[in-house]
Parts: structure tokens; C-alpha cells; sequence
């Protein structure tokens, strides 16, 4: 049995509205909710800080155990497979708190689910931010990045783009994403 992905969010979301959890949606399940479907096997949020006791409490209630919490990340695994992997990568820098801020409210499972996620352009800055972590993730964290350029384009704030890449020290590849566009 694989995760239940609608049963999950509809645990964590309603709990976290009650206790006024400061979260977006991040990862290949964001990316989805984006227009670009990839498959995944977790949940990824950025949540505040500040917010990440009361996230702790919840999970546990839910039944999570605490696999990894470092300063910037929370990882939780149930032994139940249906409720699955959950991971928070924990917001206190400006720029995360702003990612936070900008967040948009998407319609997920038809409609039945709503939910905060972040903006494409923070997907895109997290994701320059973890190949510049771990260069193993370069491939597909890249085309993750282009599929997200492709599908929005029109509308994406490269002034944002750029602030990423030239505070990861990453200039290369802006020039090569809007070389593409």
C-alpha cells in the first residue's frame, strides 16, 4: 500500500488551520498543483520555524515519528504506509519567510482540498538551493526547473530568479534559463 496523499493533507491541513500553522506546499507534490505531474513519494513543506513545536505535536499525534530534526529540517515517517513520509524544511531567514508570505492558495483533488503552496519561482529558488547542496540532485532537479519555466513563462518574476542564482552564486544559470525562454 503507497501513501494516501488526499488523506494525509486532509489530516495535516485541518490541524494545521486550528493551530494557525504558517506552511506552503513544496516538492514534486507542488509541482503537480503547478501544472508539471511528477511522481512522489512524500510531502514537503516549508513551515515557520517559530511554528515547528506545534508541527511536532501534531505529527506525533498523528503518529509520526521524528526520523531526523536538524536546525533547518524535520523529517517524519509513519509505520503506517497510508499515512506515509512527511518533510519541513523550517522557514527563519528572510527569504524563506517571504517565500512563505507569497504563497498561493491552489485547488487540489478536484477542488476538494485547499491548500498554500509556494510560488513556482521559490520551487525554482529551493531547488537551485539543493543542487548547489548536493550536486546528485542536478538532473532532475533541473528539468524540474525548466518543465516549471516552460509551463509558466509568461508569468514568471526573473528579478527573483536572478536574486536566487546570484545568492547561491549560481549566475550560469540564469543566463542558460533565459536563454530557453
Amino acid at each position: 500500500m503507497t501513501m494516501d496523499f488526499k488523506l494525509v493533507l486532509e489530516k495535516l491541513l485541518s490541524k494545521f488551520g486550528k493551530e494557525g500553522i504558517h506552511y506552503a506546499l513544496m516538492g514534486g507534490f507542488a509541482l503537480g498543483l503547478w501544472g508539471f505531474g511528477r511522481g512522489t513519494v512524500d510531502i514537503d513543506f516549508l513551515a515557520n520555524k517559530d511554528d515547528m513545536e506545534k508541527v511536532d505535536k501534531i505529527m506525533r499525534k498523528l503518529g509520526y515519528e521524528c526520523k531526523f530534526r536538524s536546525e533547518n529540517v524535520s523529517q517524519y515517517v509513519s509505520q503506517l504506509n497510508i499515512f506515509g513520509e512527511v518533510d519541513f524544511l523550517h522557514a527563519f531567514r528572510e527569504i524563506s519567510i517571504s517565500m512563505l508570505q507569497r504563497a498561493e492558495e491552489k485547488d487540489a483533488f478536484g477542488g476538494t482540498i485547499k491548500i498554500k503552496v509556494l510560488k513556482p519561482e521559490d520551487i525554482i529558488g529551493l531547488k537551485l538551493q539543493a543542487i548547489k547542496n548536493n550536486p546528485s540532485r542536478r538532473q532532475r532537479d533541473l528539468s524540474d526547473i525548466e518543465s516549471l519555466i516552460s509551463i509558466h513563462k509568461d508569468n514568471i518574476d526573473w528579478r527573483l530568479i536572478k536574486k536566487y542564482c546570484k545568492i547561491l552564486e549560481m549566475d550560469n544559470f540564469y543566463k542558460k534559463f533565459r536563454d530557453k525562454t
